[in-house]
């Protein structure tokens, strides 16, 4: 799985252009056994049908979304720098002075205003996302038409995989939520227990689009959505603001800002946890979301369970996460997985 991850991760797709992390799942998926279908829809979701070792009594659905937060040109400046605005859930701060991609185009650095230029005043602000600028070192417009840059154009962090604590840890863009991708193409590659509906999103990151005509069209009666979520657990947070944490398992939420989760479904992975002697927790504050909001109300209903990796520094260059944690929650999808095809 950390193989597919690290892979996943260096590959560049926004909400909207997710068609290289498309075909590498593809091209990965053509050669796994058991595989009854395999479609793209007309949104861009990749949905998978692979044949388990006994016949299912119900549809069950397993999902992540491709894409990963990022920024878009929104226009071409004069003096050839480019105007940005967010795609996802970025916070402006994270984003200046950081170099950026642009695939088979170049890099650049993101700016803004000068603070020697700032009065008091403003030099006390945030940043807006409207202040952000990309300066590909070109002189005027002339040299932007010749790189082939247009407004619309996605832009993307330029960071490495790295790990830490001694091999413990990673850190890398796009953590959310190729580590749910990565999960899931473990699942494809080998055995599993019952026939299954497997389903890479697109566009959840700007309203959980995908899911949406997805589920609408596998029309699962439970459903499985392995995420990441933010993990608070730095120095100085205390009590329900830190979320949850690094190396303590999987996070099971009984509710967000999208979903109230199945009652039986987020007891059920409490009890299997135990079983496997794995920890698990859950998240100590109602906040955020994933494609379990729209999953959750697709047709007459589907019953619903998220299972998250803490992730820190969410939404940025470089996510960080626990290796630990991606493996117990992975053992925990695949057991909850089996346990949904016998309710």
């Amino acid at each position: 799985m950390l193989a597919y991850l690290k892979e996943l991760c260096a590959v560049c797709g926004t909400s909207g252009v997710e068609q290289a992390v498309r075909d590498y799942l593809l091209e990965k998926i053509k050669d796994f056994p058991g595989i009854l279908e395999c479609r793209t829809d007309s949104l861009g979701n990749v949905l998978v049908h692979k044949k388990g070792r006994k016949k299912a009594a119900h549809t069950v659905m397993i999902g992540a979304h491709m894409d990963e937060v990022g920024l878009i040109v929104r226009d071409i400046l004069p003096d050839g720098r480019c105007a940005l605005d967010t795609v996802g859930g970025i916070d402006p701060d994270v984003v200046i002075g950081r170099t950026m991609q642009i695939p088979d185009i170049g890099y650049g650095v993101v700016g803004c205003e000068a603070v020697h230029n700032l009065n008091p005043e403003n030099r006390e602000k945030k940043p807006d996302k409207k202040d952000l600028i990309l300066d590909l070192g070109a002189k005027n417009r002339e040299e932007i038409a010749d790189l082939s840059i247009l407004p619309g154009d996605a832009v993307y962090f330029l960071s490495r995989w790295v790990t830490l604590g001694g091999g413990s840890r990673v850190s890398s863009k796009a953590i959310d939520d190729r580590f749910g991708c990565a999960c899931m193409l473990k699942m494809l590659q080998g055995e599993i227990a019952y026939d299954t509906w497997f389903c890479f999103f697109v566009q959840e990151e700007i309203g959980l689009r995908g899911s949406k005509t997805a589920s609408y069209a596998i029309n699962p009666d439970f459903a499985l959505i392995l995420e990441t979520t933010t993990a608070g657990d730095l120095d100085g947070v205390t009590g329900a603001d830190r979320v949850c944490c690094l190396g303590k398992g999987p996070v099971v939420s009984f509710m967000d800002r999208a979903t109230i989760y199945d009652k039986e479904l987020y007891k059920m992975a409490f009890e299997q946890a135990e079983i496997l002697n794995i920890p698990c927790q859950t998240k100590t504050r109602i906040a955020g979301g994933n494609d379990a909001g729209s999953v959750h109300v697709s047709r007459t209903g589907v019953r619903t369970l998220a299972i998250s990796i803490p992730c820190r520094y969410l939404h940025s260059p470089y996510c960080m996460a626990q290796i630990s944690d991606m493996e117990q929650s992975y053992l925990l999808a695949e057991k909850m997985l089996e346990r949904m095809h016998e309710l």
